[in-house]
């Protein structure tokens, strides 16, 4: 006899993990920690960080500076902010770590990303050069290679 989906515990878990990658998702800004993420889904840090990295590829934090990094890109494109506001902004507080993982992410300091984005998404859509200008996952998620059977 198999489990029903609401008494899985695999499939409770993933319910669990979805809920905080989406929390993530609309929350990103938020000062969030690993920590407290885990204990909203009544899980050790390390047990957390494991599971959702195995689920998601990437670790809670990375999938976190990542969100951050593409709310970022899209605030320097339209230019208006400066760098040190855009690194506030998308719940950054440290402009050091927020440029250090900008710079890994998408290849370029922020600053430099901000007076190139204005030259080479001139015309296009926003939501056009928000695909375009996509940040590459960093090295911790390559992505897997599809299987072939």
């Amino acid at each position: 006899m198999t489990s029903s989906p609401a008494t899985d515990p695999y499939l409770r878990e993933l319910t669990q993990l979805r809920r905080v990658k989406d929390r993530v998702d609309h929350e990103y800004a938020q000062p969030l920690d690993v920590e407290s993420l885990a204990r909203d889904v009544h899980m050790s840090a390390g047990h957390f960080s494991r599971r959702f990295k195995l689920a998601y590829g990437e670790s809670p934090y990375s999938y976190l500076m990542t969100r951050r990094i593409e709310r970022a890109m899209a605030l320097l494109r339209k230019g208006d902010l400066s760098v040190t506001e855009v690194c506030f902004a998308v719940g950054c507080s440290s402009l050091g770590t927020f440029s250090t993982r900008f710079s890994e992410l998408v290849g370029i300091p922020p600053s430099v990303y901000k007076q190139k984005a204005a030259e080479s998404t001139a015309g296009i859509p926003a939501c056009v050069a928000k695909q375009v200008t996509r940040p590459v996952r960093n090295r911790e998620a390559p992505a897997p290679e599809p299987l072939l059977a």
